[in-house]
């Protein structure tokens, strides 16, 4: 079987609210796996918000209340994508990935500010030297780049987006369809 992933982007309001109910929603702590937005066929769609929609949509769904960043939605995203992409390949991206989301979206950073970024590696113990020498590295540019191509590849349009059971579910409202598919896998566990 293979296991479910979950690819986002920071600069998604949806992937956040996806990111904050995925392990929830699937029974499964996916791979998480960062994607370039805007080097998907959509081009950035996952981007676009209206911010009441987006405090309405997390008090449904019971996440924190959004305190947005300016500008929202977040235009610069590449350092936190490299620094996620990093902490994959130390096996702390999923810690990461929640602080950095919850910096941007919960107390209403700026993403593209690099303080943001280390405030999450700290809340995931990941020195900021490491996260900047890390994110530098040509192996880590190449890697998102291939995750990214790879999300295409598989027919992945938009973030949030869970790769499941052969299936590419799109959007936070999605989740459950993929934990349908999943439960409907012979060897899920």
């Amino acid at each position: 079987m293979t296991p479910p992933r979950f690819l986002y982007d920071f600069r998604s309001p949806d992937a956040w609210l996806a990111a904050e109910r995925v392990v929830r929603a699937l029974g499964t702590v996916p791979e998480f796996v960062p994607v370039d937005l805007d080097r998907l066929a959509a081009g950035g769609v996952g981007r676009t918000a209206d911010p009441a929609a987006l405090a309405e949509r997390a008090a449904v769904l019971g996440v924190l209340t959004p305190r947005l960043p300016d500008p929202f939605p977040p235009v610069d995203g590449a350092f936190a994508l490299l620094a996620a992409t990093y902490a994959k390949q130390i096996g702390k991206v999923v810690a990461f990935s929640h602080a950095l989301f919850r910096q941007c979206y919960a107390a209403g950073r700026d993403l593209a500010d690099r303080d943001t970024v280390f405030l999450a590696g700290a809340a995931a113990e990941i020195h900021p030297a490491a996260l900047v020498k890390g994110a530098e590295l040509r192996g880590t540019a190449g890697r998102l780049r291939d995750a990214t191509a790879a999300a295409a590849e598989a027919g992945v349009l938009d973030v949030p987006a869970v790769l499941a059971g052969g299936q590419v579910f799109h959007g936070d409202a999605e989740l459950e369809r993929a934990a349908t598919a999943l439960a409907g896998e012979p060897d899920a566990v």
